[in-house]
């Protein structure tokens, strides 16, 4: 590699790091350590802890404020994807649901028509 060329470290996260990181966060939005600018500080200190405890990762608070940015773009897809007729909630399994396969195969001939990839 080249002299003064820095590679990022990325973070990968599973699923057991994302329960440790939401255990937390949800535990202080309960208690009201959530306000419209953001998480307080010591909420990324305890969620940092909490992953260490429970996952052995070692985590920043940048890479809690990445996993946050991906959330939000999932809730953004799947928010869009759940306005849509024939798709729901299936708030056993916790994922989407559709009422046939007809209904996945509408909405991608519809994606691909927005995005001008249809063929």
């Amino acid at each position: 590699m080249a002299e003064g060329v820095v590679r990022r470290n990325y973070t990968t996260w599973d699923d057991e790091m994302d329960g440790a990181l939401f255990e937390v966060l949800v535990d202080h939005h309960n208690n009201g350590d959530h306000s419209q600018n953001g998480w307080k500080p010591h909420v990324y200190c305890a969620a940092i802890r909490n992953v260490k405890e429970k996952c052995n990762k070692d985590i920043t608070k940048d890479n809690i404020l990445g996993r946050l940015r991906t959330f939000d773009r999932y809730y953004e897809v799947i928010t869009k994807i759940l306005s849509q007729s024939g798709f729901r909630w299936d708030w056993v399994n916790h994922k989407l649901s559709m009422d046939s396969d007809d209904v996945w195969i509408k909405y991608v001939e519809a994606i691909k028509k927005e995005k001008g990839l249809a063929s």
